[in-house]
Parts: C-alpha cells; structure tokens; sequence
C-alpha cells in the first residue's frame, strides 16, 4: 500500500486540503460575502422608495466606497470590495446604455441586473466546458501549489476528482440563470410589474449569491473528505 507523502507544499501534503484552502480564498469568509451584499441591498432599496436610478447608484456606489476605505485603513485585502465596485460599475453601464436608447426609468432599473445573468450564464458555460474538455477549472487549483499548472491532468484520479467538484462550482450560477431570466424577460416585457421584477431581482442576487456559493461548498468539502489524494500524485508520471 503507497503511504501518504510526509513532504508538503506550503504545509498541505494532499489535493483535499489544496481545494480546501483556496475555496477558503476565494469566498472571502463572513466580510466578503457582507462587502459583496451592501451595494445591491443599497441600490434595490433606494430605487423602490426614491424611483431615482442616480441616487440609487451614487449611494450605492458610496458605500462599496466607504467599505474600501476601511480595508485600505486597516491595511487588509481589498479584492471583494473591488469585486462589488466592478459589478456596479458595469450595471451602471448597462443603465446608460438602456438610458442612451431612450428606455424608461423602469427598464433602466432592470438593466442594472442584466450584468448578472449574462455572467452567470457565460460562467456556467465556461466552468461546464472545461469539464467536457477534460481540462476541469479546479485542476488549476491544484497546479497553482505545486508549481506546475498541468501535472496534475497526468493522474486520471485527480481529474475525475476535479470535474466534480468544477461542476459542483457550476450548479449555483445554473440555478441563477434558470431562476433570474424569467423575471428579467417578464419585468421587460410587462408580464409583471417592473417594481415587482427589480425587488424580486434584488433579493434573489443577494439570496442566491453567497448562500448559494456556500451551499456549493459545503457540498465540495463533503466531497473532499471522502478521500486523501496524495498532491504528490498530480506530478507522477504515467507507469
């Protein structure tokens, strides 16, 4: 029997505890998510009480500002903030561009959300590709600790292993998409009232945006404790 390997990279010695740590990274823990949160709360809640999209996106805008300040003051990572910024920067496109076209107040509100869904949608096409290609996007996890960005596709074990958990990554922006577009299409078209589309907008982005990610993660580290993978195997060579 092939014992686990006592030599690690960067203090992880197995593929598990790799993914593990840079889901970690990548969510931000409680603050990132809150960071990722406020400027959507701000917008949705000032454009149904105010009907006014510039005051809707300059506080909006305003307090994604203020949370940055406060990580630059405290000197810690500024990535999620930024993250929110660029979402509001390119709703806010989205929003002049519908203005520019001569759309109405109400079809600028919805356009802010449009962003979304286009990501979402375009995410879930790339995260799927890489797993029909055999290449899954969380193999690059993997090459990002041990040095090499490829290895780790020479071990058939560790690409099974890394295309689930990439379609596990997946699942949640499908489920964006299958839920978000019908309520866009219908507040755009006038199926349903547009207030009802934004509010409904607003609070899924927020309710199916972390919880969401969250509930993926927790799925992948269920995943992850069923099994061991050497890291070491990612850079054997095939027998």
């Amino acid at each position: 029997m092939t014992e686990r390997p006592t030599e690690t990279h960067d203090g992880v010695e197995t593929v598990e505890a790799v993914v593990r740590a840079q889901m970690s990274k990548a969510l931000g823990g409680r603050r990132g998510m809150f960071e990722a949160a406020v400027p959507t709360l701000v917008f949705t809640v000032l454009w149904l009480t105010t009907k006014d999209l510039r005051v809707a996106l300059t506080v909006s805008i305003a307090s994604a500002l203020l949370l940055l300040v406060l990580r630059l003051v405290q000197r810690s990572s500024v990535q999620f903030v930024l993250n929110a910024l660029f979402g509001i920067g390119i709703g806010a496109l989205f929003v002049q561009i519908s203005a520019s076209r001569g759309g109405s107040s109400d079809d600028q509100a919805l356009a802010y959300f449009l962003p979304g869904i286009i990501y979402n949608a375009g995410y879930s096409v790339l995260l799927a590709a890489t797993c029909l290609v055999g290449w899954p996007l969380v193999g690059f996890m993997v090459g990002s600790v041990t040095g090499d960005a490829t290895a780790w596709h020479r071990d058939k074990q560790i690409v099974r292993l890394c295309t689930l958990l990439t379609w596990l990554l997946t699942v949640p922006c499908l489920i964006r998409v299958v839920v978000q577009t019908p309520i866009w299409l219908a507040g755009k078209s006038g199926s349903i009232e547009a207030d009802s589309a934004v509010a409904a907008l607003g609070i899924l982005k927020i309710a199916m945006g972390w919880p969401l990610q969250l509930a993926a993660l927790a799925a992948m580290v269920w995943v992850l404790s069923r099994n061991h993978t050497p890291l070491e195997s990612a850079e054997a060579e095939p027998a």
